[in-house]
């Protein structure tokens, strides 16, 4: 079980505070990752809440390190906005990557470097490595540990539920490349932004890619049996096996399978009706 506000430590030079946000779509609360034990990283600060960010004081007090730097994997509101007063409070660089706002994203991030893919980031002796991840946001960024062959997912890999991918920000056809592009790297552990420490992480990433190829195939199945259908029709079909009340969030990465249908010849559309390429 986890427990907001307290520092667990998972493996050497790797902690984790969970903030006090559960809910649908951040599952038991967003993770914030403290890196290394004397030159600390903390690795998505989280939402912009008193009690987490005083707990994230505390955790970097407990280990008795230096705040060095604030890194991110993505800038969603509950990933990114307790940036600003850790900023203010240590005076450190904050590192990521914006995007333009699409009504989802986290104004108030200002970073003070940017971030590209293979960005290295010197952690108490070990490398942290930047992988440019775009999918469920196309700022999103997973971070590898390679002393202990961690991932951090951010939202790229959530443990026990499916991200949500939400265009025009959010690109299915670039998730599943994303997802691919992990195989690419040592594995040993995913420390995903929601959820416990995955200690399978290539039989998880490769579910994950199959399970995707499973619901566009779901897809393609519900245009050939309504030729054509908006998505109000298409959900209902293509999400049989998810509670109804699900649907309206359903609908978003439904949109982004269609649209990588699209994207790749296969469907087309028209005043918002769908159907597939004859």
């Amino acid at each position: 079980m986890l427990l907001a506000g307290v520092l667990e430590t998972l493996l050497p030079g790797v902690h984790r505070i969970v903030a006090p946000n559960p809910g649908v779509l951040t599952g038991p609360g967003t993770n914030t990752y403290l890196l290394g034990s004397t030159q600390i990283t903390v690795l998505d600060p989280g939402p912009d809440m008193p009690e987490h960010i005083a707990a994230i004081e505390a955790g970097i007090a407990q280990l008795g390190g230096e705040l060095v730097r604030i890194v991110t994997t993505h800038t969603h509101p509950d990933h990114s906005p307790a940036t600003a007063a850790l900023q203010a409070r240590y005076t450190v660089p904050v590192i990521g990557a914006v995007i333009e706002d699409d009504g989802h994203q986290d104004t108030s991030f200002a970073p003070t470097s940017s971030l590209a893919h293979d960005d290295c980031f010197d952690v108490d002796g070990s490398v942290l490595r930047a992988i440019h991840t775009p999918g469920h946001v196309g700022n999103h960024f997973c971070f590898l540990h390679e002393a202990t062959g961690t991932v951090f997912t951010g939202d790229h890999i959530m443990q026990g539920s499916t991200v949500v991918i939400i265009p025009p920000a959010g690109d299915m056809a670039d998730y599943i490349a994303s997802l691919r592009l992990l195989l690419d790297y040592p594995l040993s552990y995913l420390a995903p932004g929601h959820g416990t420490l995955i200690d399978t992480p290539v039989k998880e990433v490769e579910h994950l890619i199959a399970h995707r190829q499973s619901r566009e195939d779901k897809v393609h199945a519900a245009l050939l049996q309504v030729k054509k259908g908006d998505l109000d029709d298409l959900v209902a079909l293509v999400y049989q096996d998810v509670d109804a009340a699900i649907h309206p969030i359903a609908k978003l990465s439904l949109w982004a399978h269609l649209l990588k249908l699209e994207k790749e010849s296969l469907a087309q559309q028209s005043n918002g009706q769908w159907e597939l390429v004859s």
